[in-house]
């Protein structure tokens, strides 16, 4: 298993920052198939061979995420998709 750890800083209102993390959720739900729901500021996400979280706080975003067997050749270029997306929806910026 291979291990996704990002976090990265935005200067969204959080209901913004909210409605577009839900925007990335549905995004990941319709490509991967992947079910999705929030818990208070946290989207949990899953199908097989992948679980983990978006975490939207005021200032922030950091998503975790689990990957199996299959999809661990493939961690950089899911890390990739996931900087673009952040840097082009959210406006974020890494520490």
């Amino acid at each position: 298993m291979a291990n996704i750890d990002m976090r990265a800083r935005h200067t969204m209102p959080a209901e913004t920052a909210q409605d577009a993390a839900d925007e990335l959720a549905g995004d990941l739900a319709r490509k991967f198939e992947i079910n999705y729901g929030w818990d208070g500021d946290h989207i949990h996400f899953e199908r097989p061979g992948v679980h983990g979280t978006i975490t939207v706080r005021e200032n922030e975003i950091r998503i975790k995420a689990v990957l199996g067997l299959m999809l661990i050749f493939l961690k950089p270029l899911i890390e990739e998709e996931i900087t673009d997306y952040l840097i082009n929806h959210f406006g974020c910026t890494f520490d």
